[in-house]
């Protein structure tokens, strides 16, 4: 039997589609190897949203270039967005790579492996989605649901468009159908998944659909009892959605509404659609319908152009919000995206970094003032095994997506009620309380 072992590099999307080559390989007949080098079949899910990602995805690639010099019959795959990215000079780059394909086309990954002549070949149509593909779950209890592919915004900085194409929204009925299956399994929470992803249905033929209709078709299918979803996209987080978080019990409270930018001006350059105020509005209409919801984010740090009166902005939204917790990042340039063309007004590098602090130190700062609110409190917490820093107890985590480490005995996929003890910016830690169990 050959075995297989897969890296994922990037965001919650690519972890699904880890799970459907998984899946998909398996039914070839395929098992999975503990390590790189115990595998007949080395391969990689890429992330480009960032120059990092790309740096570190490629000293992954090296070394599975010296596996292969040690055993030529090895084959080497590489998916996702990088390989969609620079699909016109992967394989004279890096000429060790026997396959390459794009998110639209993991399912040729099957049709290569099973071809009479593995000869490298790349795959890089934007056509069907892995979500149709089998799955293997890395949690027996949780599922990531693709609910759509693609994206239609055009922010300025942002790949995305160029390696995963054109929003395209499954099937309503099709995804009721497949998290009804998935709870009859034993899945007791999913997340759904889409680069955008409340703008789900808006082109659905012949009857388009809205987001929110699917959170209330989810929330109706027995055994479900947690709904989670990212990422949604500020200028497409409407009111009925928001209201989904305060009447449907299983929707969590927790929403993730990227900010990226403080200023409005940065905004519009980045061609974000929403302003400073809309994002602003959004979060109040948050808090009147959900006052306990958790906000978290994403901010960019750097955009081209940004004066330091304008990262001020964004720390004055980072003080009046008070996110729950946020992912920055410092810009960098994309291939074949617009901003990577505004050289002339490149931020250098050593303010970036130091703006960074500033932010980092202030979002800390905040999340760690919020997180006191749940001190005190008995929390439901879904719990994932044991603590990634003492084995001897519990992690899981709270409907405001919170990592709880605690004293309990419980076992991964139960329901337990947890008293909070103490909070950080990054995470609670409490005892399972001796009076109750969450049924």
């Amino acid at each position: 039997m050959k075995r297989f072992h897969v890296t994922t590099f990037g965001c919650q999307m690519n972890e699904h589609d880890s799970e459907r080559m998984k899946g998909m390989l398996e039914s070839l007949g395929y098992s999975e190897a503990p390590a790189r080098e115990e595998a007949d079949l080395i391969l990689f899910n890429t992330c480009s949203i960032r120059e990092k990602a790309d740096e570190r995805f490629v000293s992954h690639l090296y070394d599975a270039r010296a596996l292969k010099r040690k055993d030529p019959e090895r084959v080497i795959g590489v998916g996702g967005c990088w390989a969609q990215s620079v699909k016109d000079q992967v394989f004279r780059d890096y000429p060790f790579v026997d396959v390459a394909f794009g998110p639209g086309q993991v399912h040729k990954l099957a049709e290569f492996l099973t071809s009479d002549s593995l000869t490298a070949q790349g795959f890089f149509e934007f056509e069907g989605f892995t979500g149709h593909l089998p799955g293997k779950r890395a949690r027996d209890v949780h599922a990531w649901v693709q609910i759509s592919a693609g994206c239609n915004m055009k922010c300025s900085y942002c790949i995305v468009p160029s390696t995963r194409g054109r929003e395209v929204s499954r099937p309503f009925e099709e995804l009721v159908e497949e998290v009804r299956v998935l709870a009859s399994e034993g899945v007791r929470e999913v997340t759904l998944l889409g680069q955008n992803v409340n703008s789900y249905g808006t082109r659905l033929r012949p009857e388009p659909r809205k987001f929110s209709e699917l959170l209330h078709a989810v929330d109706a299918i027995d055994g479900i009892e947690r709904i989670r979803y990212t990422s949604p996209h500020p200028a497409h987080m409407t009111e009925d959605v928001i209201r989904a978080h305060a009447e449907l019990e299983s929707v969590c409270q927790h929403i993730h509404l990227p900010l990226q930018a403080g200023s409005s001006r940065v905004l519009k350059r980045m061609r974000r659609t929403y302003g400073r105020e809309r994002f602003m509005d959004r979060v109040a209409l948050i808090r009147e319908h959900v006052p306990d919801c958790a906000i978290t984010t994403d901010i960019i740090v750097g955009f081209p152009g940004e004066t330091e009166a304008e990262f001020a902005e964004t720390l004055e939204v980072v003080e009046e919000v008070g996110f729950d917790g946020a992912f920055t990042f410092i810009y960098s340039p994309r291939r074949d995206t617009e901003a990577a063309e505004f050289v002339d007004e490149f931020v250098p590098h050593e303010v970036q970094t130091e703006r960074m602090e500033r932010l980092v130190e202030a979002v800390q700062r905040r999340a760690r003032e919020r997180a006191q609110r749940f001190v005190g409190r008995t929390l439901d917490v879904l719990v994932d095994g044991p603590s990634r820093y003492d084995p001897a107890r519990l992690r899981g985590r709270t409907t405001h997506n919170k990592v709880v480490n605690f004293d309990g005995l419980a076992a991964p996929g139960e329901f337990v009620s947890v008293e909070i003890a103490t909070a950080t910016s990054q995470s609670l830690t409490g005892s399972e309380s001796l009076l109750s169990r969450v049924a």
